[in-house]
């Protein structure tokens, strides 16, 4: 038997040494291509007891439940949602690490317990069994080693107690671990997870970093060079990458991006520790430019779900020269309020307003949002196209389930429904919003039925009500300093990658009202033809004018000059017609006392007979009594003709009018001065079109009425 202990005791060894290829990990090589090479990562010594609570929390929430008929591994109640206090956000990333590591192995975990019979146990209820499997993955992750901690902090009686009792069967673990190996025939326990979640893990260790500049602290001119002096190399795309290089996006301009091996690198740069550069998803970068695009100078937006205090921040950033407001629902606690306003006091973010109640409780009237022209919506979604899903949880306060659905795959048709029915209400109370213009809606969801079918529903459902113009789908429109083509797509999406994260976008904007599109000649031309300017000025319609000659329409003058004069003749038009009728009475009353010819004079130059309208042309050949007579159907002929012309300006000078009496001293005839009226006449106008001469009437002349002359 002697042979068999030492056999034993190399058996363990064994062990001990196979474990160590739990510590390697797949990461981007220099490069940046798909291969991956090993590194060997420093000896842990294990968490803080607050650390294990945590994670051992967490994993209560989201183990897989087995049917009653493989259930060897009892979990006690999860009904009740745990109670999670985390020290910082440091040990809250260890805490979901933990926790998810434990989920994906937990098959295996659950195996090697009941293989080495150190469960069942009396002594531990069910209630801790969650604490033992966290716990028990840890221990081998140290190839069984004892905890080390400089650090211990408050002691927790519940983790000393499990600590205790797993160290001691550390040998039976360590060998049920081995005979599991052999069993799948894997040289790591990374090769028992699904083959789905082994390339979810590599696309995520390879997924390169975008970061956004925040401009309130530097300038992207100050962080090129600054990267540059740090030995960075600016690239054009991702492609590219070697290394110490980065990029800018190509759809963002204030986003950068960088190789995935770089990250700790990035985040011990003065640049991060300063909030200079900030750390984010790029599907959050992308749905802030595309709510940007949509504001005016002055218009406030809504962010209808606070998320992550990084995308309210870059909103702010982008609106910093426009005076915008940003008004963020759903801050419940005034110790959340006061953490909120410290991070973006830190990065000098002063446009933004929390609001306590959540978006959908806002009523479309309330006077805080009148201002309000564009809403932002990120919805509570699956999240299955996220490539860190431990960063989405942090960042966007997530779910922790998400990490369940990752490792599954997928999303429970209930949960998928609840989601979906839950985006689908608030993008409808969205739409009831009736000073809003637009409307962002973003997910990092796969699935149709939380993106396009939800937006889909919502604009078939009608909220907006006949009031205000309907909605419509607009190609999203990115920052026009980007080197972004155009999108002709009706929705944005991007599938998982090794590149980025899927992403969703939609844009709704109001239609414009028919009236908007209507030119301003059209609206003459309308105007005209109801006899709106009584034939004085018509214009003709866009399609007329495309159907007009070229050569005519290279004749023309420029538009500008044209608008000018008619401005100036429309207005003007009743003046110009009184003045008319005065010189027409005037000259029927010398008509009537003198035979003397009539001169008509310019004021600059003889006005030419080509240039003169029909009516002017007929005079000449006219009775004055028949003038009168004639002007009104001439008139109205020309105003049936549509046609307009620059209007002159004419004088009309009378001759000296000698009366046949005595004066009043009796010495001299008396001699009247000259009658002198002005007026306008037509001439050639815009395009070879001439206008009518102004309507006059017949007005019967009345006697002058002179002194009495003496006898």
């Amino acid at each position: 038997m002697p042979g068999s202990k030492s056999n034993f005791v190399s058996l363990h060894e064994d062990v001990i040494n196979d474990t160590s290829d739990l510590s390697e990990m797949k990461i981007s090589d220099e490069k940046g291509s798909v291969e991956k090479r090993t590194m060997t990562l420093i000896e842990k010594n294990g968490y803080h007891d607050s650390v294990y609570i945590n994670a051992a929390k967490i994993f209560q929430g989201i183990h897989t439940e087995k049917c009653k008929d493989r259930l060897l591994v009892r979990y006690g109640d999860d009904s009740e949602s745990p109670m999670l206090t985390f020290k910082d956000e440091y040990s809250q990333r260890l805490s979901y690490e933990l926790a998810f590591s434990a989920l994906k192995y937990q098959d295996l975990l659950e195996e090697i317990l009941l293989h080495s019979c150190v469960y069942p146990c009396q002594s531990i209820p069910d209630e801790l069994t969650s604490l033992l499997v966290v716990m028990l993955y840890d221990l081998q992750d140290r190839k069984f080693q004892a905890r080390e901690i400089l650090d211990e902090g408050e002691p927790v009686a519940e983790v000393r107690k499990i600590e205790r009792y797993l160290y001691s069967f550390r040998t039976k673990l360590a060998a049920a671990l081995a005979r599991c190996r052999i069993k799948h025939d894997a040289l790591s326990i990374e090769c028992i997870l699904p083959e789905a979640v082994r390339k979810q893990e590599q696309r995520a260790s390879a997924l390169p970093l975008c970061v956004w500049i925040n401009t309130f602290k530097t300038s992207l001119e100050d962080v090129f060079r600054d990267l540059k002096k740090k030995g960075f190399t600016r690239v054009e795309t991702v492609s590219d990458f070697d290394h110490y290089t980065y990029c800018v996006d190509q759809h963002c301009h204030d986003v950068l991006v960088f190789p995935s091996s770089l990250k700790e690198e990035l985040l011990n740069l003065d640049l991060f520790a300063d909030c200079k550069l900030l750390l984010q998803d790029k599907s959050r970068s992308l749905a802030v430019h595309s709510a940007q695009a949509l504001l005016n100078t002055g218009d406030d937006i809504i962010v209808a779900h606070v998320g992550s205090h990084l995308t309210i921040a870059h909103m702010s950033v982008l609106t910093n020269h426009s005076m915008s407001r940003i008004f963020v629902c759903g801050v419940k606690s005034s110790a959340k309020a006061a953490e909120l306003r410290n991070l973006f006091s830190h990065m000098e973010c002063k446009n933004i307003q929390l609001l306590e109640e959540d978006f959908t409780e806002i009523g479309p009237t309330d006077l805080r949002l009148q201002n309000a022209k564009v809403i932002l919506l990120l919805p509570q979604c699956s999240g299955l196209g996220v490539g860190n899903p431990i960063d989405f949880i942090l960042n966007e306060h997530g779910d922790a389930g998400l990490l369940r659905d990752v490792f599954q795959g997928s999303v429970s048709e209930d949960k998928l429904c609840i989601l979906a029915e839950k985006q689908l209400n608030e993008l409808r109370h969205a739409m009831q919003f009736n000073a809003v213009q637009g409307i962002v809606y973003c997910t990092c969801s796969v699935y149709p039925e939380e993106n396009e079918l939800v937006v889909k529903k919502a604009l078939e459902s009608g909220v907006e009500g006949n009031k205000v113009q309907p909605y419509r789908l607009i190609p999203p429109v990115f920052s026009t300093c980007s080197n972004s083509t155009a999108s002709t797509e009706i929705f944005f999406k991007m599938e998982p990658s090794e590149i980025s994260s899927g992403c969703f976008l939609a844009i709704l904007a109001r239609e414009k009202d028919s009236s908007e599109n209507v030119s301003v000649k059209d609206v003459l031309a309308r105007a005209a033809a109801k006899g709106l300017l009584d034939g004085i000025a018509a214009v003709k319609s866009k399609d007329e004018e495309k159907k007009r000659p070229k050569v005519a329409q290279h004749r023309s003058i420029e538009p500008k000059t044209a608008a000018l004069l008619h401005h100036q003749t429309v207005p003007n038009i009743k003046a110009e017609v009184s003045v008319s009728k005065a010189a027409s009475n005037v000259q029927q009353k010398n008509a009537t006392r003198t035979s003397s010819s009539v001169q008509l004079k310019k004021s600059v130059g003889p006005v030419s007979d080509r240039a003169l309208p029909r009516a002017l042309k007929h005079a000449s050949r006219v009775s004055p009594a028949g003038k009168a007579y004639e002007r009104q159907p001439l008139a109205r002929k020309a105003r049936a003709e549509r046609k307009r012309v620059v209007l002159k300006l004419v004088e009309i000078v009378f001759p000296p009018e000698i009366t046949p009496y005595v004066g009043a001293q009796g010495s001299k005839p008396r001699t009247a001065g000259q009658h002198c009226f002005q007026g306008w006449t037509g001439g050639r106008g815009l395009r070879g079109r001439v206008l009518p001469p102004p309507r006059f009437k017949a007005v019967r002349p009345t006697a002058l009425s002179h002194p009495r002359p003496r006898l």
